[in-house]
């Protein structure tokens, strides 16, 4: 089985191609959609997270205030290292389980979407990867867009992760998503064809 990362940067446009891959059929292993399960509420994560940072992590309705939790760890390094030292060790469990259900099955490729692929040393966990690109400028004009932050706010999560202009460098592939879907969706269709991945 081919393991395929799939990376980019906050507000890049990779979860485009990622439903894209999940609509046609490929098997798609999602690490935000992960970190979000590990810390729902009445997940052991969540008391961790209470315990480190304090109750005001936590909303009324028992679930995490990810506003609150966000704007602490983009403005403080050793909070956020602290964080993903708590919540990257359930997070990578709960992915290789993923992918040996994959091998199981008998699957031909599979994609791990991981944010912090090339950040978090688990590009030795894949045969290629994929970075998703998109210009300084549109990525800050998305992510202020998206998540309704300022020019500060938004670079400061940017800058908490790799450039992408770096991340490109490190890429088997690269896929331009400055341009509109339909360009970025013919991109994606290409290399898959190059990779002999086509469903």
């Amino acid at each position: 089985m081919m393991k395929i990362g799939l990376t980019g940067g906050i507000a890049s446009g990779k979860s485009t191609i990622s439903r894209w891959l999940i609509h046609h059929g490929y098997s798609v292993i999602d690490a935000d959609k992960i970190s979000r399960e590990v810390v729902a509420a009445g997940q052991p994560a969540l008391c961790r997270i209470s315990d480190k940072f304090g109750d005001a992590m936590i909303l009324p309705t028992g679930e995490l205030d990810r506003k609150q939790l966000a704007s602490l760890i983009f403005q403080d390094d050793k909070k956020r290292a602290a964080l993903n030292a708590l919540l990257h060790p359930l997070i990578r469990s709960r992915m290789l389980k993923e992918l040996d259900q994959y091998e199981k099955e008998g699957a031909s490729a599979a994609f791990l979407d991981i944010p912090l692929l090339y950040e978090s040393g688990l590009a030795s966990w894949v045969d290629k990867t994929i970075v998703v690109y998109v210009s300084e400028t549109n990525q800050l004009k998305r992510l202020m867009a998206r998540n309704h932050l300022d020019e500060s706010q938004a670079r400061a999560r940017m800058g908490s992760q790799i450039p992408l202009s770096e991340k490109v460098k490190l890429a088997d592939a690269v896929i331009d998503n400055n341009g509109s879907i339909e360009e970025t969706e013919e991109q994606l269709q290409r290399l898959l064809q190059r990779w002999s991945l086509e469903n």
